[in-house]
């Protein structure tokens, strides 16, 4: 009798420090909470980060309105002019501008038979008529043409998963633009990305404008901007427990929905409680912990039901399934104490 109660009271010591159930504290939350998170998840990039307490701010109307490019020192450009017998001028700003161009120094442009000209803070339409107006006082019927052929205080810069690095801002230049000149690849990561201006991150969602069309988040682009494009891996779900293919998953979007996500690690088998499917999102320290039902997933839109990323997706086993792990795990240990038991009695019985 007492070895038959020994045996059961090792049974169940293993049996609760085996099992791995699921998590059922009194705080966690429901799928009408869930439903009512995904809807912030809808907002797109700055309803995700609220979640993490950080709040974007508004767009401003501004950032979408052209200006006119001014000219700064280290801009560069082709001049050429017309003039009926002034040959010998014309050939000679030919010469130069055929070297690179005429460089803006010290705040002036020097060109031929003229005093060096203030053009820095100009539009190029002002520069093109001053130098018109100073060569006109000199030389009746002259005609200037006047284009950049640099601007290098004016480039947009761009860098991560980019086939162009550098990319003109000409004042009515736009960021979807200048995006698709930089040719990205397919899966690049829009919800990581982002766009710098003076050290300042500017709030534009990309992925709404790239992949939604929302062209109200199509700003005009300025010199000296910094576009990060962000690879696919940067973020992702874990997915765990009881699927057939626990792993990561990335999700350059932003958000996916968690019937899809299971999709991908191939389903829920047989040995997969589908009552109590757990998502934890936020801190391990304090995280928000999720229980939804299978029915919830299949009966409900996937866009009602949306994982973000950093979140963990725990499917737990079934009682079946945790008594079949735990018999195959213990049987061993029960044969051997079976034996030691038997041994024990044996010798009792000889003595």
């Amino acid at each position: 009798m007492k070895r038959i109660f020994s045996s059961f009271f090792l049974i169940g010591c293993l049996l609760f420090s085996c099992s791995n159930p699921p998590y059922r504290g009194s705080e966690v939350l429901g799928a009408d909470e869930f439903v009512i998170d995904s809807y912030k998840i809808r907002e797109g990039k700055f309803g995700i980060l609220s979640f993490e307490g950080r709040n974007g701010n508004h767009l401003d109307p501004q950032l979408l309105e052209e200006y006119s490019v001014r000219i700064a020192n280290g801009d560069a450009f082709h001049l050429s002019l017309f003039h009926p017998t002034r040959s010998d001028l014309v050939a000679a700003i030919e010469r130069v501008g055929a070297k690179g161009g005429f460089v803006v120094e010290n705040n002036m442009l020097t060109l031929p038979s003229l005093k060096p000209l203030p053009v820095v803070g100009l539009t190029l339409a002002e520069v093109k008529q001053r130098i018109q107006k100073r060569y006109l006082d000199e030389i009746d019927d002259i005609e200037v043409f006047l284009s950049f052929a640099e601007q290098r205080s004016k480039k947009v810069e761009i860098v991560g998963a980019v086939h162009l690095s550098n990319i003109d801002a000409d004042g009515r230049k736009r960021l979807f633009d200048v995006i698709a000149q930089a040719r990205i690849p397919q899966n690049a990561n829009f919800f990581k990305s982002y766009i710098e201006r003076d050290g300042n991150l500017l709030p534009v969602d990309m992925k709404k404008l790239i992949v939604d069309g929302d062209m109200s988040q199509n700003i005009v682009v300025k010199g000296g901007d910094k576009i990060f494009i962000a690879p696919s891996q940067m973020s992702s779900i874990m997915v765990m427990g009881e699927v057939k293919r626990p792993g990561s998953i990335d999700i350059a979007s932003g958000s996916i929905s968690i019937k899809e996500a299971l999709a991908k690690v191939g389903g829920i088998p047989f040995t997969g409680d589908k009552s109590y499917i757990q998502v934890i999102r936020g801190s391990l320290v304090s995280p928000k912990i999720y229980t939804l039902h299978w029915k919830h997933i299949v009966r409900l839109p996937n866009s009602s039901m949306l994982l973000m990323p950093g979140d963990m997706v725990y499917v737990a086993a079934t009682p079946i399934a945790e008594w079949n792990r735990f018999v195959t795990q213990i049987f061993p240990t029960i044969t051997a104490v079976e034996i030691f038991t038997k041994g024990v009695s044996g010798v009792v019985a000889v003595q």
